[in-house]
């Protein structure tokens, strides 16, 4: 496999020989990725042909997991590159999230105000010589709030319904709509969204998704914060997110409604997957918005990412996961639904530990979250046990997905990580992904991750690998996802097992260790039997069996599979 350097010296050639816009440190990284495939075929010619470096459409390092969140681009290039990118280690899916509707005060001036100054969004809004805000006073008696949103997309004629009251309008080298949503386009009052745009990122997006057969699901409209409580929305906006969020899309169906790209929308606002207050916000804004989803998007999927938190001081047990799983559901109002639980890792609320590890001390990286206690002591359960309390709630017309959160909760001295927004994050390895999907096993339909930018791409400096140069180098390192026991032997599901051995070890009692290695065959990639009947001589002071496996290609896994010997 060439090394992360040269790779990233091949594409700086790349780069320096081709005409390309300048790139930030994740696009660029992302290039590092993509730029020394050699090309494939592509399928049908866009109009970004003519300028952008043509389609790899090869899988090279298919990782098991196969979603990611992202940013939409406006440039046309660094968006087929970043989708070439992770097409290019198995991704089929492609996540982002919704702008946030912002309730705004304006000044004497008729200026949209950010934190008591001019919001620089909008600033050069300007229709017929004034400002977007008074021209829209112009057309309607009485305007009752008014809201900026900053968006990443072009939008259609779906959302200009009104077309005595709704503009599309091209200021300063920029595109602006304005939206007067009332009762009717006749009956106020009128509440005001002004909406700035940065290029067609989502369209583009959308476009190259379509081109590498992938798909994808962009952020529903976020409904404001409330102010002191920020982890809950504000409900005193609830009828102009709907009204904004009707609109959108009714603009998805007749821009994207034809496009097998288009799998559904992904709701931007997250929650604990855990039983839920009487008076609960977060649900009410669920139920109101996916009524909108079902209504105007019939058969599109809704995709939620709830969180768990297994800290024993803010979180809650494993028990609680059920009723989350149930009043989540209850939201969808009859529309397909995807729960992709974030798996809490990242973040530190979950930890990813085998069950030999309950009484150990926890990973060093979540010492400034929990403390430096040990696993019990910090959190109610593993990752694993809370995953599999979604398993056995999860209501019919849901999937069950799994969120591995592909960060570390703080960044330590050499590595990279996010730097904006806060909090600050840092870069993981691809060992521990290794763990995060290990502990998510068979349970779930698909593994997905957040996130792509920076998680994958930031690199500490040019001459050291990103997180998707690793996969790139290691995709096929093995991974056992499950191993289920009998008297006779064990029965063993996973990835990339074929052609090499299987290794058994358990510690006896007033002896060493005993070691049991199984050849595979060189057609159980995803599926092994190992004959083993259960032993008598396990030490009661260690009663674990740890499984290892090494494949036909020489690779072994990085983690051991644990289950009671």
């Amino acid at each position: 496999m060439v090394s992360g350097w040269i790779l990233r010296l091949v594409a700086a050639v790349a780069v320096m020989a081709a005409t390309v816009v300048p790139l930030d440190r994740a696009e660029a990284a992302t290039l590092a990725v993509s730029a020394v495939r050699a090309v494939a075929a592509t399928p049908a010619a866009t109009p970004d042909d003519a300028v952008c470096l043509a389609r790899d459409m090869r899988v090279t390092a298919p990782y098991a997991i196969t979603g990611y969140w992202l940013v939409p681009r406006s440039d046309p290039c660094v968006t087929r590159r970043t989708v070439e990118a992770i097409h290019g280690v198995g991704g089929d899916t492609l996540i982002t999230f919704g702008p946030r509707l912002v309730p705004s005060r304006v000044d004497r001036a008729g200026r949209l105000l950010k934190e008591g100054a001019p919001d620089p969004d909008f600033a050069g809004c300007v229709e017929s010589g004034k400002t977007c805000y008074q021209a829209a006073r112009e057309a309607v008696p009485r305007i009752r709030r008014v809201y900026g949103y900053a968006a990443n997309e072009l939008f259609g004629d779906g959302l200009l319904r009104c077309p005595a009251l709704d503009r599309r309008i091209e200021s300063g080298g920029r595109v602006y709509y304005r939206l007067l949503l009332g009762k009717s386009c006749s009956s106020g009052p009128y509440d005001l969204v002004l909406i700035a745009t940065d290029g067609d990122g989502l369209g583009n997006l959308m476009a190259e998704a379509a081109a590498y057969g992938m798909k994808v699901f962009p952020g529903l409209p976020a409904a404001p914060q409330d102010v002191k409580r920020p982890w809950l929305p504000n409900l005193t906006h609830l009828r102009a997110v709907t009204a904004l969020t009707e609109r959108v899309l009714t603009d998805y169906r007749g821009k994207y409604g034809a496009s097998a790209a288009f799998a559904g929308v992904y709701q931007s606002f997250e929650l604990a997957v855990k039983s839920r207050p009487s008076v609960d916000p977060t649900i009410d804004l669920y139920r109101a918005q996916h009524a909108v989803v079902a209504a105007t998007l019939p058969g599109k999927t809704i995709l939620v990412s709830p969180y768990f938190d297994a800290r024993r001081d803010k979180g809650f047990p494993p028990a609680r996961v059920g009723p989350g799983m149930l009043a989540i559901a209850a939201t969808r109002h009859g529309a397909p639904m995807v729960v992709a639980v974030q798996d809490g890792r990242g973040t530190g609320k979950t930890p990813v530990y085998g069950l030999d590890e309950a009484a150990a001390k926890v990973d060093p990286r979540l010492v400034p979250v929990v403390g430096d206690v040990t696993n019990r002591q910090a959190y109610y359960g593993s990752t694993y046990d809370y995953i599999q309390a979604a398993v056995r709630s999860r209501p019919p017309g849901v999937e069950l997905w799994v969120n591995v959160e592909a960060f570390e909760p703080a960044p330590v001295p050499g590595e990279c990580g996010r730097a904006d927004p806060m909090p600050l994050r840092g870069r993981t390895t691809k060992q521990r992904l290794d763990a995060q999907i290990m502990a998510a096993g068979t349970a779930v339909t698909k593994v997905i991750s957040y996130g792509w930018d920076p998680f994958l791409t930031c690199q500490l400096n040019w001459m050291t690998p990103s997180l998707s140069d690793d996969l790139h180098a290691s995709w096929n390192e093995p991974l056992i996802l499950s191993a289920t026991r009998n008297a006779a032997g064990i029965a063993i599901k996973g990835r990339d097992l074929a052609g090499g051995t299987v290794k058994l070890q358990y510690a006896r009692a007033g002896a060493g260790a005993k070691t049991v290695t199984v050849t595979q065959g060189p057609d159980e990639s995803n599926a092994a039997w190992i004959p083993f009947p259960t032993p008598t001589d396990v030490d009661p002071r260690r009663p674990w069996l740890y499984i290892t496996a090494v494949n036909g290609a020489g690779h072994s896994t990085t983690n051991p599979y644990v289950i009671p010997a």
